[in-house]
């Protein structure tokens, strides 16, 4: 029986699949091999791109123009920028894959002389295998950017060093594949002691190619793979809101999936349908869980690169100088994207990620402070006054020392406002959370368990008091609008140092094109 994969390469046999063909260009690659360029292919982790090589690979060598291995060299990543270390791993890893893949042993064979002359060895191997070949060679590089230091600096240097010895004597053509494009490399050299790019050692690129998400049509097809294997139906509202969930990102499509059909009891049953009660359930599992793919995700959220780009999302602020590197790689990351003109964290579900993490030691901690029965009336419906009313007065006695904790500081208000929402939410309701950069808020909308939703609109002081309430009304009425809410509320941070908390604390309630919204001074 067929699965959703969530681990390594894809698996036709076993695996529900996008194929190969449908998210890269085929004929794009074909004519770049062709014409004996060397090129990249490169997208966030999980995203398919070692079964795209492995695909690619097979296709090469049944067609019997081109001689073609694979090989991983994340292996060497353990021998840092030990240049022997590194080649002696990558020269292994090559004769063990020449051997599964062309059973064949000519690596094998010149392996001892090869390894001997450590800054030429890897382009040593490589010559000795394309000049006993019948057919032009090619290679394809997985997890390049998994080397570090002197050690990526030679790899790259070896390629790029016998360029024009091909096709004769060096592979035709040659695919790096890893998370970012090679030119955004910045390698530290201990030996050079500088700061060299990746561009610079591999000026032979002709293009870099970046393998896209799923399209909502994609994603539709897989899930469908399912439902002819079994029976088992996906209702359409349930296939749209795993497109939108995750925005098409892999690993998150086929995640969503295997917990809401493989791990849930009522997904299990291939009598019952899958819902978008189901895929939402499924999707605050995985976050639970910190399944492996978000727990790496969130690692790199330490990064000062990255929380260059992020801290901004979070605040609502605007960034006058992104650095160029840093907003590259964290889109490479698969952290933020900057499609329709906008720079945004890329999913629903990385929106809900993000914050949960950085907050998440502050959300235990809060339990000596408050339970969330509290805030729960006795008909079941939550009291979001009482809770606004408690976090102020919390925020007034508590702020600066928690603030101090997170790594976001600048984004503290909304990261502790968020930890204490969710402590309470987790009992019987969904947070869905709004970023974006240079908007100068977060929208948050809060459904309950009986099924009402409140709107809370969060704002840092800014252009003074009356301005930023003007702006915040308008911006809260616009999100109670558009999520089909009545209740909604607008936190306004004050961060200013020369003010006492008797000016920043307040309440009050202002009609605004129909609607009541009460605004908070914090």
């Amino acid at each position: 029986m067929k699965f959703f994969n969530t681990a390594g390469p894809v698996v036709p046999e076993k695996h529900y699949h996008v194929p190969m063909v449908a998210r890269i260009n085929k004929e794009e690659i074909l004519s770049l091999i062709n014409q004996e360029k060397y090129f990249i292919l490169h997208a966030p982790r999980q995203s398919g791109k070692t079964t795209s090589l492995l695909t690619l690979m097979e296709l090469l060598n049944k067609s019997g123009k081109y001689k073609c291995l694979y090989v991983n060299v994340e292996s060497a990543q353990a021998a840092r920028e030990n240049v022997a270390e590194a080649m002696a791993s990558i020269l292994s890893e090559l004769e063990s894959r020449e051997m599964i893949y062309l059973k064949e042993n000519v690596i094998a064979n010149h392996y001892k002389n090869s390894i001997k002359r450590v800054h030429t060895a890897l382009a040593d191997i490589l010559t000795k295998w394309t000049m006993e070949s019948k057919l032009p060679t090619v290679l394809l590089i997985d997890e390049i950017d998994s080397l570090v230091g002197d050690s990526l600096i030679s790899v790259l240097r070896q390629l790029r060093s016998r360029y024009d010895t091909r096709p004769h004597a060096f592979p035709q053509s040659i695919i790096l594949c890893g998370v970012r494009d090679v030119r955004d490399y910045r390698i530290h050299s201990s030996r050079e002691k500088e700061i060299i790019t990746g561009g610079s050692c591999f000026n032979v690129k002709a293009k870099s190619i970046r393998l896209g998400n799923f399209t909502e049509k994609d994603v539709r097809n897989l899930y469908l793979q399912h439902t002819e294997e079994t029976g088992q139906k996906f209702i359409e509202d349930a296939l749209k809101l795993a497109y939108d969930l995750t925005n098409g990102q892999p690993w998150l499509v086929n995640a969503l999936a295997y917990e809401a059909c493989f791990e849930m009891s009522e997904g299990k049953n291939r009598d019952n349908q899958i819902t978008a009660d189901l895929i939402n359930q499924a999707k605050d599992n995985l976050i639970l869980s910190r399944a492996t793919h978000l727990d790496q995700l969130v690692d790199k959220l330490k990064e000062e690169r990255v929380q260059n780009i992020i801290g901004p999302i979070l605040e609502g602020t605007a960034i006058r100088e992104i650095p160029q590197d840093d907003l590259q790689y964290v889109i490479d990351l698969g952290l933020v994207s900057n499609g329709k003109g906008k720079i945004e964290i890329s999913n629903p579900i990385y929106k809900e990620v993000i914050p949960r993490e950085l907050n998440y030691i502050t959300q235990i901690s809060l339990g000596s402070f408050y339970e969330p029965e509290w805030y729960v009336n006795t008909d079941g419906s939550l009291n979001v006054i009482k809770l606004t009313e408690n976090f102020q007065e919390f925020f007034r006695e508590n702020a600066e020392s928690w603030i101090e904790r997170f790594d976001y500081k600048e984004a503290g208000p909304q990261l502790l406002l968020q930890a204490f929402l969710q402590r309470v939410v987790n009992g019987g309701g969904r947070i869905y959370r709004e970023y974006g950069l240079g908007r100068m808020r977060t929208d948050i909308l809060v459904e309950w368990s009986d099924g009402s939703k409140y709107v809370l609109e969060l704002k840092i002081l800014h252009k003074g008091l009356e301005k930023t309430i003007e702006a915040g009304l308008k911006q809260t009425a616009e999100y109670m609008d558009r999520t089909g809410c009545n209740i909604g509320h607008l936190l306004i941070f004050d961060r200013s140092e020369d003010k006492s908390w008797e000016e920043k604390i307040f309440r009050k309630e202002k009609d605004y094109n129909d609607k009541k919204i009460v605004i908070w001074g914090m």
